[in-house]
């Protein structure tokens, strides 16, 4: 094989496995020459020869072969040999790659993270509400790319709230922002995958020269790690190698540091010592307004469907668990309207998303909410539905009656009835003064958080 025909072999596995991929683990591949049946190539670092061996190997080689049938292996070797001979040292037909600061820039991180990142985790399809604006913020300040004010940060909440979204947001800006910078991005599985391949491979050396020379390190679901003790240790030292090259750290969990089981504490403590933040549970404006932007997009997809309005408002106060199942039931929605051709109504979705709403139908129920509210105010149960108006049970009486009405599927009326057999209007003044409460009082809104939270639990 001649380095013009690798040239054009170039450009098909362009085409066959997509410019990401090329650009970071085909393009800098040199092609030295083929000798005895094995076509080999040069590349920076023995972790990307291994790399591109388990994950392109099969394809480079189905392409040299079709070009030259003597070709039965692909090899890769870190730098050329001293001694070619002419017959079996092609010349190569591009440079060698070069590395961050010079004019062509390293292995982007989004392929060296195993997981690319994906076009929709951007800040703008981010939809900001009080259960994570603080979460937003952070990552918005730490994607400008300025000087590091605190690191690392640390992003903390339950499935679906946004954690693996922020992520790849601040990827993509400080992509558009700083090309330059070398951001790996990945899981703390795939941390720990790559370091147990490297002590089993010996090639530590390797392992420590990737995490140690980026600019920007990202981990995800780093709880991973915890009970292991080998793969902890190397994580503490990239750590601390990181930020004393003043580089930026960001770290996802499902939980807080502190609530890690078997995470030693010396990690437990540099985890601790940058910003960490927690992404609430949606609350019911946040879950609308995420229902609203998508809809406004599958709107513009499917041209003259009609929604019945409250529908978004049914599913938002029905779906309570996971942003990722809220959007489902709504993209499922919308496709099956638009196969059936029949507008979106009550009875449509209650046909489509049986199984959904089903699954979120809310197991709290009145009473517990009234007994939660009673104990959290300390005053008796029957003070908290006897006649009494004084505030000092009027106001956990609208809170409890807010909460029944966001946490139960019971009507109004149903609701008052439990509440010493109150109108229906009377719940609905309540709820609506604890709506009109939470954005003026935090003490109100932080005991109506916790509330809700513990009757979710």
């Amino acid at each position: 094989m001649t380095g013009d025909q690798w040239g054009s072999i170039r450009k098909e596995l362009s085409e066959t496995l997509g410019e990401n991929s090329f650009k970071n683990w085909i393009k800098p591949l040199v092609y030295l020459g083929t000798k005895d049946g094995i076509a080999r190539f040069q590349v920076p670092t023995n972790f990307m020869g291994n790399y591109v061996s388990q994950n392109f190997g099969d394809v480079i080689l189905s392409k040299v072969a079709n070009v030259d049938p003597t070709i039965r292996r692909i090899a890769f070797e870190t730098s050329a040999p001293k001694a070619a001979s002419p017959k079996a040292a092609a010349p190569a037909p591009v440079a060698a790659p070069q590395f961050v600061g010079e004019e062509e820039t390293a292995p982007q991180s989004d392929a060296l993270n195993g997981s690319p990142l994906d076009k929709r985790f951007t800040f703008d399809s981010f939809v900001v509400g009080k259960p994570n604006e603080l979460a937003h913020a952070a990552a918005k300040r730490v994607a400008e790319g300025g000087p590091v004010t605190f690191n690392p940060l640390f992003l903390y909440g339950g499935v679906g709230l946004g954690k693996t979204h922020l992520m790849h947001a601040i990827a993509w800006e400080l992509r558009t922002r700083q090309p330059h910078l070398n951001v790996l991005n990945l899981s703390a599985e795939q941390f720990m995958y790559r370091f147990v391949q490297a002590l089993r491979d010996r090639k530590m050396m390797d392992f420590k020269e990737l995490f140690r020379s980026v600019d920007v390190l990202m981990v995800d679901d780093v709880q991973f790690i915890a009970g292991k003790d080998s793969t902890q240790e190397e994580f503490f030292h990239t750590f601390n190698a990181l930020v004393d090259q003043n580089k930026q750290i960001i770290i996802s969990a499902d939980r807080a540091p502190d609530e890690i089981k078997d995470l030693e504490n010396r990690i437990r403590s540099r985890l601790q010592s940058g910003l960490v933040v927690d992404l609430h549970p949606t609350d019911y404006e946040l879950r609308l307004g995420i229902l609203q932007s998508k809809s406004e997009m599958y709107s513009r997809m499917y041209p003259g469907l009609e929604v019945e309005k409250g529908i978004l408002e049914f599913l938002a106060a029905r779906i309570v668990s996971n942003v990722r199942i809220l959007e489902g039931a709504l993209t499922r929605l919308f496709a099956f309207a638009s196969l059936i051709g029949k507008p979106i109504t009550m009875d449509l979705t209650q046909e489509c998303l049986t199984d959904i709403l089903r699954v979120s139908e809310r197991k709290v129920s009145i009473e517990e909410i009234q007994r939660k509210v009673a104990d959290h105010y300390l005053i008796r149960h029957s003070d908290l539905v006897g006649p009494k108006r004084v505030r000092t049970f009027a106001r956990p009486r609208q809170i409890a009656m807010y909460l029944c009405k966001q946490l139960t599927t019971r009507s109004l009326p149903e609701i008052g009835r439990h509440f010493g057999g109150r109108d229906h209007t009377t719940v609905m003044h309540g709820v609506r003064r604890i709506e009109e409460l939470k954005k003026q009082d935090a003490q109100i809104a932080e005991d109506v958080e916790l509330l809700r939270r513990s009757l979710e639990a």
